[in-house]
């Protein structure tokens, strides 16, 4: 388990982004930006340890019925809460037919690059949106998560750590640090028994290319970014929306 890994009972890929070293040398500071999936099973002792972690903004990237199933609890110290529901055509099409047993792992894992390729593509405003909020936040903690932290969250986090410039390459590995922050046999393999019953095949691959993250998916996204914008930085800019004084503060408060 990577140290940026935050162990609370009932936490989903809770996990500090900060601390990576940025092309120019610096440090994005650690305890100020925080990633995860739901908080809905924090139990009472993890949501006192939760406030300890000084996050004054959640950003929820779920949609109205995913926080209606599991809804964020009631924090005492009462972060800012961000409602910025964000959902892949793709994956709308997926849910109302249900996860078809038959997809092969090629299937499974072209279904996640499509719809990484969405969350570019599609939701760009949604994403300026959410560093709207980042900027607006003069001190304290940011957390934006979805259900299980990995897809959506993590295209956002991709996108705040290349805006502090952080490399690719260290982008992309923080965004793989999910496969190990997620737990397979007490998180996902139970989730999906409670779904799908007997019907659900113990292989462990064919799982983890739905429920995990793989090099593939967020290289989608890249993909799209390149065929209209010509690379991140420019997409950061013209469709996000960050221009040089807006990445300037960004940087002079989360960057050391």
């Amino acid at each position: 388990m990577d140290e940026r890994t935050i162990m609370l009972p009932g936490a989903v890929n809770l996990r500090d982004f900060g601390g990576y070293a940025t092309e120019d040398g610096r440090v994005v500071r650690r305890h100020r930006l925080y990633r995860s999936g739901a908080l809905t099973h924090l139990s009472e002792e993890a949501q006192q340890a939760f406030a300890e972690l000084g996050v004054n903004l959640i950003c929820d990237l779920r949609r109205a019925e995913e926080k209606e199933e599991e809804p964020t609890p009631i924090f005492r110290h009462s972060p800012r809460q961000l409602e910025i529901p964000i959902f892949p055509g793709s994956a709308l099409r997926m849910s109302d037919q249900g996860e078809p047993a038959e997809l092969s792992l090629a299937e499974r894992i072209d279904f996640m690059v499509t719809i990484n390729r969405e969350l570019a593509r599609d939701h760009a405003e949604d994403y300026a949106r959410m560093f709207e909020a980042l900027l607006d936040l003069e001190e304290g903690g940011f957390l934006v998560h979805c259900s299980a932290g990995k897809d959506r969250t993590g295209f956002a986090c991709a996108l705040i750590l290349h805006a502090l410039g952080v490399p690719e390459q260290t982008v992309l590995e923080d965004y793989l640090l999910t496969n190990s922050a997620l737990d397979f046999e007490g998180y996902i393999l139970p989730r999906l028994m409670a779904r799908y019953g007997h019907e659900v095949v113990p292989d462990r691959e064919a799982i983890m290319a739905l429920a995990g993250v793989r090099p593939e998916y967020l290289r989608g996204a890249y993909e799209a970014i390149e065929a209209e914008f010509e690379g991140v930085e420019h997409y950061i800019d013209e469709a996000i929306g960050l221009d040089a004084s807006a990445l300037h503060t960004l940087r002079s408060r989360l960057v050391e």
